[in-house]
């Protein structure tokens, strides 16, 4: 069965700003680079039927293409002990409307809703040992001035996920333009 999710994938020139962050702390897998996007929507596992209807029911989303920007270096959990290091989004209301019509097409296609709050972001990295409080503090500090280049988003994808020892592998089974009823098999 598919482990499924959508997202924006974050474009090379960006994925590059941001692999430069990547450095300095041991404990730390970090994401490689061709694996960078922005998550709007966790699926989750489903059989073939619903994966077949989940990637219908995208086609009818529609959206006016906007600019992204990159911004911040977060954590969770926001206290204690990190699991992941992310970066932020910079003014996420299109993003917020986009993840609202994709939740709308979900809805439609018997996915359950999301219960959990959103928090737009890409992942940096996940904690895999507990990290000295002191290199975490220096590596929050020398990055939390990051602020990517705007980049034009219109477009978003449905990804499958296999889960790996040395992290999950993602690939992009379709790519939805923002024009209602484009779609691009992968």
């Amino acid at each position: 069965m598919p482990r499924l999710f959508v997202a924006v994938r974050v474009p090379e020139e960006i994925s590059e700003e941001m692999d430069r962050l990547c450095t300095g702390l041991p404990g730390v897998r970090w994401t490689e680079m061709e694996q960078f996007h922005l998550t709007l929507r966790f699926i989750g596992e489903v059989d073939h039927n619903t994966f077949y209807d989940i990637g219908e029911a995208l086609m009818a989303v529609s959206a006016e293409p906007f600019e992204l920007r990159l911004r911040g270096i977060g954590q969770f959990p926001p206290r204690g002990e990190p699991h992941t290091l992310w970066v932020g989004v910079e003014d996420a209301e299109p993003l917020l409307r986009l993840r609202r019509r994709i939740e709308r097409a979900l809805a439609e296609a018997g996915v359950e809703p999301e219960h959990r709050k959103f928090v737009p972001h890409v992942t940096l990295g996940r904690v895999k040992e507990p990290l000295p409080q002191e290199r975490l503090g220096a590596f929050l500090r020398r990055t939390a001035l990051f602020r990517s280049s705007p980049f034009p988003v219109s477009c978003f994808g449905l990804f499958s996920s296999r889960l790996r020892p040395e992290g999950a592998v993602h690939t992009l089974e379709a790519e939805y333009d923002f024009v209602a009823g484009t779609m691009e098999r992968v």
